[in-house]
């Protein structure tokens, strides 16, 4: 490099993130993810015959084998 090279410039500062607002609204006004089938592990309804076999036969209790 010679002595008369253009210095870089400073890379620019990140901007600060800015800060979670406070909510003071009710919590359980909003669905939760439980609160739906799919939060419970619930398959769509197929209405296939195979699939509700299938279905039976992966949650049968040990004792039903």
């Amino acid at each position: 490099m010679s002595a008369n090279a253009p210095t870089p410039a400073p890379a620019p500062k990140p901007e600060p993130k800015p800060k979670p607002k406070l909510v003071f609204d009710d919590p359980l006004d909003r669905q939760s993810s439980d609160d739906t089938d799919q939060g419970w592990g619930e398959r769509p309804s197929g209405g296939d015959s195979a699939a509700d076999l299938a279905r039976f036969l992966d949650e049968k209790p040990p004792h039903h084998v």
